[in-house]
Order: structure tokens, then C-alpha cells, then sequence
């Protein structure tokens, strides 16, 4: 096939309108409509573009080769399934869904159309995080896994945040990235998952919290904690830990000093990777230095995106088997509800 696929992308958030970019300068792709529930800003290059309001109608209409869904979380599973179909492949922003059952209905959409389903992971096209996974994967496990993302927002960053808690807490909504990284490096299946949480904000829901963390249990003994808090509210102070331990030694990411944690691109960027080992001479010491691996020149959020769709149309073109994708998708997606399930319940959750 060479012909330029037709998209229709829904929702005009960040991740929206990045993605849209991403398709307007790939020449495998054609923008038929973007669709959101409201006029916003476009950046420069998809100002020529109109903006639609129904999905369905859109998708009737148009009658695309791919849809991509950045919209809010909880209407990711209807839009996707309804997209497979009517015949399209689809991109879909993470989470995958809101519900374990509505992400198996999602991929099991996709096998029954026989059509590809790309979740976005950003993490899995960016070079320095496949290199973390490729040298934590050579320590050997069982993992200790320590990693976190807050972010201390206001204004704008702010106000997308309590957008997004209205139906999704930040363990979830980031969670999903992190759980997949643990997924890639282990190979081993979740078995229980902790989580607490505290709702440290009159601006939010009182059934909603804007602060969590989730310990989850794999069964071949790595464990591993993931942490997000959003809001105003938030410290700073080590709101970036990226950080996979071994009986053999660790493999970080090392951050430059200022960066500020609303920024979309610290999300991605990891600046060092430092790799230790854990062995040591006859005189008990350690054998070896730590090594620093400079990642200068890494890529930012709009060329990740662009990486994305571009994997997109090649799973396409080439047929790609998306079944692992799909699979650690869901996985990771279970462990943060049964995160989000244990932070209301106040007790473990057998997976």
C-alpha cells in the first residue's frame, strides 16, 4: 500500500493535536477530519483544518482508513470499538480504557476486524527508555523497581488535571506507562497490587485524589512502586525517580538539575543513564565504576509523537503481530485499577 492512509483524529487536547501534527507531515497519512467538542487553538500546519463535533458522524462520513482517540479516558473503549467496526485501524491514547473488561472488548475489536490497535506508549519509541529496558533486562532479576512522576501544576497544566480526574487518577492515567516498562523488563506476571491514596484538594471530586502510589508483586519476586501526585500542592523534590534495581546492580535515570516537572518534555527526556554494577574485587570493593551513558540529542515530545504514528503505519503496511502490545496493554492497565480498587478499599487486590 502507498497510498496516504485517511485519519480522523478525536480529541484536540496535547496529545491530539501532537498526534494531528505527526500526520499532517507524514506523507503516509491524510488528515480527514479533527474532531473535538469545542474550538481551540491549532498550532501552525493544521490551521487549514476545520474542526468537527460528532465522532460518528465524522467517521460515517469520512469513511477513514485509521482513527486516532485522544479524547478523555472514559470514552476510549466506544470510540475505538466502534471504529474497528466500521473498518479502521486505531491509535489510541493510554489508558487503553477505564475497565479491564472494556480494554479486552477493545482488543478483542481489533482481532475480530482484523485490524491493528497501537496504544500510546510514548516510552516504548523513545531511544534512551528502550535502552534502559534493553540494560536492565541484562542485569537478570528479580527487579526492584522505584519510579515516580509528579507534577507540580497550576493554571493551565492545572485546570487539564482536574479535567482529567474527572474520571481518572494519576496512579492510572501515568501508571499505565510505568507498568508497562516493568512489564518489558520482567516478562513476569503481576500478583497483587497495593495502592493508597490522598485527595489533597478542595478543586476535585470528593471520590477523587490527586496523590497515589501502588506497590505491585510479580511472581517471580520482583516488586516494584509507582507514585504521581498532580496539582498545585506538589513537591518538587524528587519528582522523577526512574530507578531498576538487580541482585547484579541498577540502572537510573539520571535528570539535570532545574528541570521543572510540568514540563511535557522532562516527561520523556532522561538526559543520563547511569548503569552500576554490583560486583566486586578480592578486595571488596567494587570492580568497576559507574558509567554514565550521555543521551544528548534524544528526541522531544512532538518527534516522539511522530516516531508513534510513524510505527503506526508500518504496523500496518507490514502486518506487524501487535498481540504482545495489546496483551502487556491490558496487563499494565489491570495493575492500576487494581491500584485505584485497593486505594478505596483499603486492602491488597489479587490480580
Amino acid at each position: 500500500m502507498t497510498a496516504p492512509l485517511r485519519v480522523v483524529v478525536a480529541g484536540l487536547g496535547n496529545m491530539g493535536r501532537s498526534h494531528a501534527l505527526a500526520y499532517h507531515t507524514n506523507p503516509g497519512f491524510e488528515i480527514a477530519a479533527l474532531i473535538n467538542r469545542s474550538d481551540v487553538p491549532l498550532p501552525a500546519g493544521l490551521s487549514g483544518y476545520g474542526i468537527r463535533r460528532s465522532f460518528d458522524e465524522a467517521l460515517r462520513d469520512e469513511k477513514p482508513d485509521v482513527v486516532c482517540i485522544a479524547t478523555y479516558s472514559d470514552s476510549h473503549a466506544d470510540y475505538a470499538v466502534k471504529a474497528f467496526e466500521a473498518g479502521c485501524h486505531v491509535f489510541v491514547e493510554k489508558p487503553l480504557a477505564t475497565t479491564v473488561a472494556d480494554g479486552k472488548r477493545v482488543v478483542a475489536a481489533a482481532k475480530a476486524n482484523g485490524k491493528k490497535l497501537v496504544i500510546g506508549y510514548i516510552l516504548r519509541h523513545h531511544p534512551s527508555w528502550i535502552r534502559l529496558i534493553a540494560e536492565a533486562r541484562k542485569l537478570g532479576g528479580p527487579y526492584v523497581f522505584r519510579m515516580n512522576l509528579n507534577q507540580q501544576s497550576s493554571g493551565h497544566s492545572w485546570e487539564t488535571h482536574k479535567q482529567l480526574m474527572q474520571t481518572t487518577s494519576p496512579i492510572v492515567d501515568c501508571g499505565v506507562h510505568y507498568l508497562d516498562v516493568m512489564l518489558q523488563i520482567t516478562d513476569a506476571r503481576p500478583v497483587e497490587v497495593r495502592g493508597m491514596g490522598l485527595r489533597l484538594s478542595d478543586e476535585i471530586a470528593p471520590t477523587m485524589y490527586n496523590y497515589g502510589h501502588l506497590q505491585v508483586l510479580f511472581d517471580d519476586g520482583s516488586v516494584g512502586w509507582y507514585e504521581a501526585g498532580w496539582g498545585p500542592m506538589i513537591s518538587e523534590t524528587a519528582f522523577f525517580v526512574k530507578d531498576v534495581i538487580s541482585p547484579n546492580g541498577c540502572v537510573s535515570i539520571v535528570m539535570k538539575e532545574g528541570v521543572r516537572s510540568d514540563d511535557i518534555d522532562t516527561h520523556t527526556k532522561t538526559s543520563t543513564i547511569r548503569l552500576h554494577s554490583a560486583a566486586t574485587g578480592a578486595d571488596g570493593r567494587f570492580a568497576k565504576a559507574d558509567e554514565m551513558l550521555s543521551m544528548e540529542g534524544e528526541p522531544g515530545h512532538q518527534d516522539l509523537c511522530d516516531r508513534e504514528q510513524a510505527f503506526l503505519l508500518k504496523a500496518i503496511r507490514e502486518d506487524i503481530d501487535l498481540s504482545r502490545h495489546m496483551d502487556d496493554a491490558v496487563k499494565s492497565l489491570a495493575v492500576c485499577l487494581a491500584a485505584d480498587e485497593s486505594v478505596r478499599s483499603g486492602k491488597a487486590v489479587r490480580l
